[in-house]
């Protein structure tokens, strides 16, 4: 069985053109846009006291679209 590399752009329309450069054994996808976001309130957006970490959320209607990247993930070898 080959091995298949996972590659994730933003954009569906770089996401095929990459695919015809790289070839066998690399499967493009695209995110269509950004999947996370900082919360719009500035009090959520940080963990100040657990040293600046940033607390993401998903993006409104990307559920999908992650679920879709994860699966292509775990069927990938990288």
């Amino acid at each position: 069985m080959s091995k298949q590399t996972l590659v994730i752009v933003e954009s569906p329309a770089k996401s095929k053109t990459i695919e015809k450069y790289l070839g066998k054994g690399y499967k493009v996808m695209s995110s269509v846009g950004h999947i996370r976001d900082l919360p719009k309130t500035s009090k959520d957006a940080v963990d100040i006291e657990g040293g600046f970490i940033p607390r993401y959320i998903v993006s409104p209607g990307k559920e999908k679209v992650i679920e879709g990247l994860q699966d292509a993930a775990l069927k990938s070898d990288e």
